[in-house]
């Protein structure tokens, strides 16, 4: 795709997002994606030379491979949406082989999926593209409904079927996060003993964070905060949420904050803060993929388009998207990707 298709799906956003420029952490002191990214930032860390070998199996693999960029398809809403409600818009995908020949038609760096689905074809595939195991989910089969990500196997159940990582979720701000923390850092320095990178999903749920009809879930402050906890149980790349709105602390009430988080290092520009995640990463040590979202139909692509300018002129590694291409046709799924992963290669754009 070419960089003035770019910007025609950008439309009236264009100009506000590829010449902003990020006044509030300088774009010098975040570690930025790049094609020696592993050796500059892991070699130094206390990853052994398994862990440095699958991470950069998932960083050179398919179209961003050697870039330093992310892409990755992740289809676990199975699990955590039914299968119905999932899949049902394009049933080829109740087949989990078809959710791996997607994202090897589309050149995904990696597939992250469940148990399940990676190991009923673990022996076809697992040396043909980097397996992202996700271990742990919330239900929907019980009720009253219910919030809580509880473990769906063991890391050795992930090594045996030859993942490269795993991949995990905390529901920071939960009822359940704190043993949430425990369990997922466990699994986490038990993977890296075995040799598999790690990867978070760190999402935050209460419905206390929601006041006045906004929805701080998707917080800047709040979201940055819950990067900032996983990168401290040691995870290697980071998924958030996009935000969308800032103050969440403040306005709820809760937390600790200082006046700067607002007046210096944010602003109203969604690349500052996108950017303010990226600096709770470790100011970008930790990799910064930013999730899709529900897919909306006519618009998706365009705001697929917008989030990845924002991320990567954040600083950010990448999207990683699974309902807005999987609820496509396969063909138009591939060509989904194949966009979403332009914007990385596109050389005019860049840190913000």
């Amino acid at each position: 795709m070419s960089y003035q298709k770019i910007t025609e799906l950008l439309g009236k956003d264009a100009d506000s997002l590829l010449q902003h420029e990020c006044k509030t952490f300088s774009k010098d002191v975040i570690h930025a994606p790049s094609p020696n990214f592993v050796d500059k930032i892991f070699v130094n860390s206390n990853r052994n030379p398994q862990v440095l070998r699958n991470l950069a199996a998932i960083y050179n693999h398919g179209r961003l491979g050697g870039t330093g960029y992310l892409s990755i398809l992740p289809v676990d809403q199975g699990i955590e949406h039914t299968a119905g409600a999932s899949f049902s818009k394009n049933p080829l995908y109740f087949d989990p082989e078809n959710i791996i020949k997607l994202a090897l038609e589309a050149g995904s760096n990696a597939v992250a999926t469940t148990f399940g689905n990676l190991a009923i074809v673990a022996r076809k595939y697992a040396h043909k593209i980097p397996f992202l195991v996700k271990m742990n989910h919330n239900e929907l089969l019980t009720y009253p409904t219910k919030y809580d990500q509880i473990m769906f196997g063991t890391v050795e159940d992930a090594w045996n079927l030859g993942a490269a990582a795993v991949g995990a979720t905390i529901y920071f701000g939960s009822e359940q996060s704190d043993r949430q923390i425990v369990e997922v850092a466990q699994a986490f320095e038990h993977a890296h003993q075995l040799g598999m990178a790690t990867v978070l999903w760190c999402y935050t749920r209460n419905n206390a964070f929601k006041k006045d009809g906004v929805n701080y879930e998707t917080a800047t402050d709040i979201t940055a905060q819950a990067n900032h906890i996983g990168v401290t149980i040691q995870a290697d790349i980071i998924k958030q949420k996009m935000p969308d709105v800032n103050g969440g602390f403040t306005t709820i009430g809760f937390s600790k904050t200082d006046p700067l988080m607002y007046s210096k290092y944010t602003s109203d520009n969604p690349i500052d803060m996108c950017r303010y995640q990226v600096a709770n990463c470790y100011m970008g040590r930790a990799g910064l993929i930013n999730s899709g979202g529900e897919s909306k139909g006519a618009s998706d692509l365009a705001d697929s388009v917008k989030n990845a300018v924002i991320n990567k002129r954040a600083g950010g590694s990448g999207l990683i998207l699974g309902r807005r291409s999987f609820q496509r046709p396969f063909a138009e799924g591939v060509e989904f990707l194949h966009t979403i992963q332009d914007v990385y290669l596109a050389k005019e754009i860049d840190l913000a």
